[in-house]
């Protein structure tokens, strides 16, 4: 006995080999535990998706539900390019000032309103930004033109009936957006699917909502109008400074023309910022983002939130670089009596530009006038 082995070793000896069901029994449960926490983990993240997308979703439509609309029953196809073929948006967008306040008007009033009023305040609102927005068929690329405000042509009323030669701008403040949208059309020849208005605060708002837009000042200049000097540098503007910053054409080389440079290039850096930024997987920032538009936004009827919403889902995956802005062509600027300095177009070359608009193909325009495209951001004044 003195020499048999420690006990433990003979237990181990009497205890026979586990069995292959057992063997299998165990590693199975093995197997199951790891998978199992496995399939715990993925079922959280999905749920966490789900959620994000979910909370998107929700705060998108509760958003949209605030978005004021007008009517644009008045004008009758007759008076009206005909429509679009193919899946291209073709959009016009109009920047508004707030509308001075009328003597007599109630106090419960908005632009949405005043277009469904029996007449149109005539002289109650500005729009001296006018955009056509042009969305490809296959929503990989956007081109936006711009019209000058003192652009010299007809301009048509509500009902898409002609009335005088003016400044374009004269459009909305005399018959608003919709006779605006009939003067666009009269003079592009193109049939524009929807109308967006977003009034100057909301420049403010959504500068903020974003952390700020970056900008470059090229040089120093004096802006006596808003009494602002703009001291050469880098800028990450937002709220009353980046309203002061699209607004400026006082103390500018070019005057209206940089203006819509401007617009342009703060348009172009607010869309870099919100899309390599991470803002709209910030849900704090996404909803901030969000009420900064649809706040300050009105648009068509027809424009339904579902309408809205697909089309903001289709350009979800839309880089800043996608995004191409322009001008119309310019052939010169004079003075003329009544009406001061006005712009005239270069009649052949605006016709191709939106005739190719209007056929879907703004790529050939831009491969054949590469220098109607906005510049870099450095040379912008």
């Amino acid at each position: 006995m003195e020499n048999e082995p420690p006990g433990d070793a003979s237990e181990q000896a009497d205890t026979p080999p586990p069995s292959r069901w057992r063997r299998a029994r165990s590693g199975w449960t093995a197997f199951r535990r790891k998978h199992t926490k496995a399939l715990i983990a993925s079922v959280a993240v999905l749920a966490l998706v789900v959620g994000a997308c979910g909370y998107y979703l929700y705060s998108l439509n509760a958003k949209l539900d605030n978005i004021d609309r007008f009517s644009t029953d008045k004008l009758d196809d007759e008076n009206r390019p005909d429509p679009n073929k193919g899946d291209a948006v073709n959009i016009l967008l109009l920047g508004s000032d707030a509308g001075k306040k009328i003597a007599g008007e109630s106090a419960d009033t908005s632009l949405a309103k005043d277009v469904d009023a029996e007449e149109w305040p005539n002289g109650k609102y500005r729009s001296d930004t006018i955009m056509v927005v042009h969305i490809s068929a296959n929503r990989k690329h956007v081109y936006v033109v711009s019209i000058p405000r003192d652009t010299f042509t007809m301009i048509y009323d509500d009902n898409g009936e002609p009335t005088h030669k003016n400044k374009i701008n004269a459009a909305f403040s005399a018959y608003g957006p919709v006779g605006t949208l009939s003067t666009v059309e009269h003079l592009t020849d193109v049939r524009l699917d929807h109308v967006a208005i977003i009034d100057w605060a909301g420049f403010k708002d959504l500068s903020t909502a974003v952390g700020g837009v970056p900008v470059t000042i090229p040089e120093t200049f004096y802006d006596e109008k808003q009494d602002v000097t703009w001291k050469a540098g880098k800028y990450n503007l937002k709220g009353e400074k980046a309203l002061q910053y699209v607004r400026t054409r006082h103390g500018l080389l070019r005057g209206d023309f940089d203006r819509i440079d401007r617009q342009q290039n703060f348009l172009r850096s607010l869309m870099t910022k919100v899309l390599e930024a991470g803002t709209l997987t910030k849900p704090r920032q996404f909803s901030d983002t969000l009420s900064a538009i649809t706040d300050h936004l009105t648009v068509d009827m027809d424009w339904e939130n579902g309408d809205l919403r697909g089309l903001a889902l289709s350009l979800r995956g839309t880089k800043a670089e996608d995004v191409k802005f322009m001008t119309v062509p310019i052939a010169a600027t004079p003075t003329i009596d009544k009406y001061g300095s006005i712009v005239e177009l270069k009649e052949d070359q605006t016709a191709e530009l939106f005739g190719l608009l209007r056929k879907g193909q703004m790529e050939t325009y831009v491969k054949k006038y590469p220098d109607e495209l906005l510049g870099d951001e450095d040379d912008i004044d």
